[in-house]
């Protein structure tokens, strides 16, 4: 037993570990012995009958393999010389058969050309049975896409040319692609338009020959471009359909379309006659969107202009030769914003259309009217101000831009176009209205010049009475002056303006320069020649009507008109006394010298009492005794009444 235990590291340790914990230090636990000798006398046993048995079952095992592994070996031998067999027999039928491949191959190679040379040869005639075989199936085909106007069919080589590119197109621009997106229109719009481009060199060069050969009467790249385009087509209107209810990617949709549209008609000069993509934006319910939409955002930019904070200020004021108008930023942003609606709708294939738009153009016209006007009566307690003139020039600007689209080509097109359709757009017209539209002596945008021509008339009313009330209250001084006690002319070393009339001038002239800034200048010369006009019969009225002259009186009144309010009107007219008529023709008869002015009484008292002409003709009529003397616009009964304010007659 020593030797195996000497063998296995540890065994003596571990059975004096044993007897220690079994027996321990007490003597009479020796007893144990003999038991614990018996226990392991019993497990030695079962472990050896358990090794005999393993030792005695392995070697049947391993037999049992080997013999069935050899078994697989001989079954995979036997097939392997099938398999040699087989590819032997195989290679001598491939040998024995590759001339008949090489001669069918041949045969098969012309047939093949031949087929493709009948459909070249025969597609005029397979077209012509295809159109007339199905028509109804086109037309529900055409009436299933809202929008795509109808059209002839391509030519069938056409067709067979773009089968790949209407594979591609629909393989990245349908189903749940990325490029499928339709906040991205352009993308496929733009990938047409690049297809075009592309391919119109090889049509050109290319196929058109062939066609021209043939005698087939069709623009190869034309039909390309159709055949493209009607994929876009299809795309766009079902996309607008699904863009009806989100604002903005519709308005998205509708200006990559009017973009596609620009670009399909100039850089690939697709013709007009034939429909393009605007015919999608056509779709009744696609249409009313569009112009909901632009109606919507227009009002939405006319609320941002006005409240702006330089609204009324002109961004040109600094440079006077550019700002004629001085029209005020809202009013040229308004304008503008109208030219780029006319942009927008002006290639729309539609008459009815492009009048559904011309209607919404007035509406917004009228609109701003309305809110110039509510401003305007705002700022009406000081017309003077510069807000007031801005309101002013705003209305005359929006004036003059309508007279001149009155007179453009494309609006006169419209309003043949609106006589043509009569009520059907523009509602019940009268037969005079009617009439001059059809004469061209009325326009589209009469209605609202003449709205605005009131707005504009009103105002430079009340700025003219404001104007009048401060150079009444200045002038009463003036009015009031010792005209029957001046001292002669010949007393005098040098004739002076009248002290009276200073404050006078000088608020006129105030006023001149400062609405000369304000005002554009056909509005100013407007109100400088109503300001003459009134001024001209208030100092005629309540001037001179009002007092008495002597000469002295006469002759300073002559040289206060002529050389000092004369020449304030000077610097914008050269004959400014033609304005005051009424004060010019007065001056003449109060300084007329003695003589003349007697011999002028008599003719017009004998006038008055006797017939204008003697029997004899000898006397001459009233009105050309006045004319000799400078006077046109006076009665001679006014002329009687100035010459009784003269004070200096003989024997007085």
């Amino acid at each position: 037993m020593a030797a195996p235990a000497a063998e296995v590291p540890g065994v003596r340790e571990r059975v004096l570990r044993l007897l220690e914990e079994e027996l321990g230090g007490d003597v009479r636990s020796l007893k144990k012995v003999g038991a614990m000798l018996d226990q392991l006398a019993a497990e030695n046993r079962v472990v050896e009958e358990q090794v005999l048995s393993a030792s005695s079952s392995v070697p049947l095992r391993v037999a049992a393999a080997l013999s069935a592994a050899e078994a697989s070996r001989a079954e995979l031998q036997g097939l392997l010389q099938k398999e040699a067999a087989l590819s032997a027999r195989l290679q001598r039928h491939l040998h024995g058969a590759r001339a008949w491949t090489e001669s069918l191959g041949g045969t098969f190679g012309q047939l093949d050309a031949i087929e493709r040379h009948m459909k070249y040869l025969q597609f005029p005639a397979a077209e012509e049975v295809n159109v007339s075989a199905t028509p109804a199936s086109q037309k529900e085909a055409a009436s299933s896409r809202p929008g795509v106007a109808h059209s002839s069919p391509l030519s069938l080589p056409i067709q067979i040319m773009l089968l790949p590119l209407n594979k591609r197109f629909r393989y990245h621009f349908s189903g749940n692609r990325q490029t499928n997106s339709l906040n991205k229109p352009e993308w496929y719009l733009t990938q047409v338009l690049m297809w075009m481009g592309y391919n119109s060199g090889f049509m050109d060069e290319k196929i058109q020959p062939i066609l021209d050969h043939t005698g087939i009467d069709i623009n190869a790249k034309v039909e390309l471009c159709r055949g493209l385009l009607s994929l876009a087509q299809e795309k766009l209107a079902s996309d607008a359909a699904r863009l009806l209810y989100d604002d903005a990617l519709f308005c998205h949709l509708v200006d990559e379309v009017l973009q596609f549209e620009k670009e399909l008609r100039t850089t690939h000069a697709y013709p007009s006659s034939l429909p393009g993509a605007l015919h999608v934006l056509l779709d009744e319910s696609v249409f009313q969107k569009w112009l909901s939409v632009e109606r919507k955002m227009a009002v939405e930019k006319v609320d941002a202009m006005l409240s702006a904070e330089g609204a009324w200020s002109s961004q040109y004021k600094d440079v006077s030769d550019v700002d004629e108008l001085k029209a005020p930023d809202c009013a040229e942003t308004f304008m503008t914003l109208l030219l780029v609606i006319t942009d927008r709708y002006r290639s729309l294939p539609s008459p009815q259309a492009q009048l559904s738009f011309l209607a919404l153009q007035r509406e917004l016209v009228d609109d701003f009217r309305i809110r110039l006007t509510q401003v305007m009566k705002e700022e009406s307690r000081n017309p003077l101000g510069g807000r007031y003139c801005a309101i002013l020039n705003a209305a005359n600007y929006i004036s003059t831009v309508l007279s001149d689209w009155s007179d453009n080509v494309f609006f006169l097109q419209l309003q043949q176009a609106a006589v043509a359709l009569g009520d059907e757009v523009m509602g019940p017209l009268g037969a005079t209205e009617a009439g001059r539209l059809a004469s061209l002596e009325g326009s589209l945008f009469e209605g609202l010049l003449g709205l605005l021509e009131r707005l504009r008339g009103d105002m430079l009313g009340r700025l003219l009475d404001a104007v009048m009330r401060d150079v009444q209250e200045k002038a009463q001084p003036y009015s009031r002056d010792r005209w029957l006690s001046l001292p002669a002319q010949g007393d005098q070393a040098a004739m002076s303006l009248s002290s009276s009339a200073c404050p006078m001038m000088l608020c006129l002239r105030d006023h001149l320069l400062q609405l000369q800034q304000r005002l554009c200048l056909p509005l100013f010369q407007m109100f400088w020649q109503g300001l003459a006009e009134k001024l001209d019969l208030f100092i005629y009225q309540e001037v001179i009507l009002y007092n008495h002259f002597n000469e002295g009186g006469a002759a300073q009144l002559h040289f206060d008109m002529t050389r000092n309010l004369f020449p304030l009107f000077g610097h914008y007219c050269k004959r400014p006394e033609n304005f005051f008529k009424h004060v010019k023709e007065a001056c003449i008869i109060l300084t007329l010298n003695v003589g003349s002015a007697l011999l002028l009484r008599d003719v017009l008292r004998e006038a008055e009492e006797h017939d204008p002409v003697t029997p004899g003709g000898q006397q001459p009529s009233p009105q050309s005794a006045l004319n000799e003397q400078g006077v046109y616009q006076l009665a001679p009964s006014d002329v009687l009444i100035l010459l009784g304010l003269r004070a200096s007659w003989p024997g007085q």
